[in-house]
């Protein structure tokens, strides 16, 4: 398990390295911040152009700028924002609880929706509840989560006005935002648990507990639903890393003050210290979330570790 392990974390820093490396080159194609910064500025000559990139160190080569920022991101110090000199670490030490909180109501809400219902789906194969149940999710599956965001925001906020239309005031705030994601997340996860479920029910164990007289609710969340586990868990897993990357859109649409509305302001204002340290960070937290779902997958099955 060791071995098993060591290979994966290996994996995951290359991932991060090459991902960063990839991200810090192509957002300087996107533009000078020299220029940015010097809107509204009056008339601005080439030579003060020059002093403003001489002062954010953007006249370096490109490999001696990236590796002082993977240098600073190793003793924790992201640098700072080229709008404002604001320390970047500070904008995402306050951006990053709101994005995963969001993520994992999101996630919480979806596994306890699609779970229950796709084992119905898989027990009432072919009746009406089942057929209910998938033409749901086809009706989920089909709304694009900028589009269900918007609805949201018209149908409670503005024609209702039972919920906050954008900001982050408390758990009421969460419901809008967590419920367009879960939404869409539960589409996907219910035709999931009720494909493994299908294949799990004609197990031979599940006829055997079965014969020896064990409810069906102990059969279905005891022994069918353990033995799912493994492309539940890992699908679920990867899952949440696809949230934090995903969520910019959902982000700017409620104004929510997280990650993704860091990282949409970071582009428009060509910061690229922000951008890079967002990136960064999400591209941590997503390796480490698939190397936690490699090693419960090692753990759940013993004959992947041994691969």
């Amino acid at each position: 398990m060791a071995k098993f392990i060591f290979y994966r974390i290996l994996q995951a820093i290359f991932v991060v390295f090459a991902v960063t490396l990839t991200v810090s080159f192509a957002i300087r194609l996107t533009g000078d911040p020299a220029i940015m910064l010097s809107q509204g500025a009056g008339s601005i000559t080439e030579a003060d152009l020059e002093r403003i990139r001489e002062a954010l160190g953007l006249n370096r080569p490109f490999l001696v700028q990236y590796w002082d920022f993977v240098s600073g991101v190793f003793v924790g110090d992201f640098g700072r924002s080229f709008m404002g000199g604001t320390s970047v670490g500070a904008l995402i030490a306050r951006a990053l609880p709101a994005t995963l909180m969001l993520a994992l109501v999101s996630l919480f809400l979806s596994i306890v929706i699609s779970i229950p219902l796709g084992i119905t789906a898989a027990v009432s194969r072919g009746k009406w509840a089942d057929q209910a149940i998938r033409i749901l999710s086809l009706v989920g599956l089909s709304f694009p989560n900028f589009w269900l965001a918007i609805m949201l925001v018209l149908v409670f906020s503005i024609t209702f006005r039972l919920l906050p239309p954008s900001g982050m005031e408390g758990p009421i705030s969460f419901i809008m935002p967590a419920a367009t994601m879960a939404i869409i997340l539960t589409a996907t996860n219910v035709r999931l648990v009720r494909t493994t479920m299908l294949e799990t029910l004609r197990s031979q164990y599940v006829m055997v507990a079965r014969a020896k007289g064990l409810s069906e609710t102990k059969v279905l969340y005891k022994h069918a639903l353990r033995n799912c586990a493994i492309p539940l868990v890992t699908y679920f897993g990867l899952q949440f890393g696809g949230l934090l990357g995903g969520i910019v859109v959902i982000e700017r649409v409620f104004n929510w003050p997280g990650l993704g509305t860091l990282a949409f302001e970071a582009v428009a204002a060509r910061d690229y210290p922000v951008l890079q340290a967002v990136i960064t960070v999400l591209s941590l937290l997503i390796v480490s979330i698939n190397l936690l779902v490699d090693i419960a997958y090692g753990l759940l099955d013993p004959r992947i570790r041994t691969e």
